[in-house]
């Protein structure tokens, strides 16, 4: 492959994790092939530019008035909510050039309003989703995923998200085993799919306040084979099967039934993504019971029966 040069762009209020995330992914890319990438930074006119956590990054160069990258980068941060309209109007001349678009977190939010998301599907982090839906109505906002790709424009959701969206470039550039080196490195889950929820199950629901809903909450993410019924989890906090069931609801904001059946699909999403189990093995190990349980579960929620899923996501097998 040709070495390609990836551009990240730098501006004040930069969220620093959405930079050095994705750009310690490439830069394990450069390493483990040498002559592969080319990692640039640049801001506006060239100087530092300071964090939102207070971190100063010195970038390359300036932005100028060509685009000599494959892939430009573009962060997400405090910086957005503002932006700079020089910035923005760089973004807006530049931007088509690039061979590969992609923004971390809110950095769709520039993108966006550089009209570059126009009729394109994206997603940012969950906590924007609404204004970049309200403030741009030409772009399909899809809250749900980690990173969302369109042709050659890929947006990622928070923060974390970006060295997903890094890992998956890089798999596709330089192939899975080249990836998966860099996630060991990182320490890092390769890959999680794009379409994976931006919550898990237990972050999606908020935390109940009393202590024995607490405990229900943990007993159901870690046995979702076990007998999950309102009269089981009602038994274990001490509650009659009516009013647990409305306390829950209150304090986490979903039902026992719908918190449960997120973790069992998370639970098997897992399994199918990072083990070589059968899909039998797994339907119990989740408390489906039965392949055809889990199969409607997954078609319903997902789409994809789990042999689909596991086929489009392409676990490593077991070792």
């Amino acid at each position: 492959m040709a070495q390609r040069t990836v551009l990240f762009v730098l501006f004040d209020a930069v969220q620093s994790l959405d930079v050095t995330g994705p750009l310690e992914v490439f830069m394990g890319a450069e390493q483990h092939r040498p002559g592969t990438y080319r990692i640039r930074t640049a801001s506006l006119d060239g100087a530092a530019v300071r964090t939102s956590s207070g971190l100063t990054l010195v970038p390359d160069r300036a932005l100028d008035d060509r685009l000599d990258a494959h892939t430009l980068v573009v962060p997400g941060g405090q910086g957005t909510r503002s932006p700079e309209p020089a910035l923005v109007g760089w973004l807006r001349e530049h931007g088509p050039s690039a061979e590969r678009l992609v923004s971390v977190c809110t950095g769709a939010i520039l993108l966006a309003a550089a009209g570059l998301l126009e009729g394109r599907r994206a997603t940012t982090h969950w906590a924007y989703c609404d204004k970049l839906a309200r403030d741009h109505p030409g772009v399909e906002v899809d809250p749900d995923p980690i990173y969302v790709r369109d042709g050659h424009v890929a947006t990622s959701a928070g923060v974390t998200s970006g060295i997903d969206l890094a890992l998956a470039l890089v798999e596709e550039d330089l192939g899975r085993e080249v990836a998966l080196g860099i996630a060991r490195h990182l320490v890092v889950f390769l890959r999680r799919p794009g379409n994976q929820a931006q919550f898990s199950a237990q972050l999606a629901a908020q935390t109940a306040r009393r202590e024995p809903l607490r405990e229900v909450q943990r007993w159901i993410t870690e046995h979702p084979d076990a007998d999950l019924t309102v009269e089981s989890l009602a038994a274990r906090a001490s509650l009659s099967p009516r009013h647990f069931a409305r306390a829950f609801q209150t304090e986490t904001g979903t039902t026992p039934g719908r918190y449960v059946d997120r973790v069992r699909l998370e639970h098997a999403r897992r399994l199918l993504e990072d083990t070589a189990d059968g899909i039998e093995e797994i339907s119990r190990a989740s408390g489906y019971g039965t392949p055809e349980a889990m199969r409607r579960a997954f078609v319903k929620a997902l789409g994809a029966a789990p042999a689909e899923y596991r086929r489009r996501f392409r676990p490593a097998p077991a070792r």
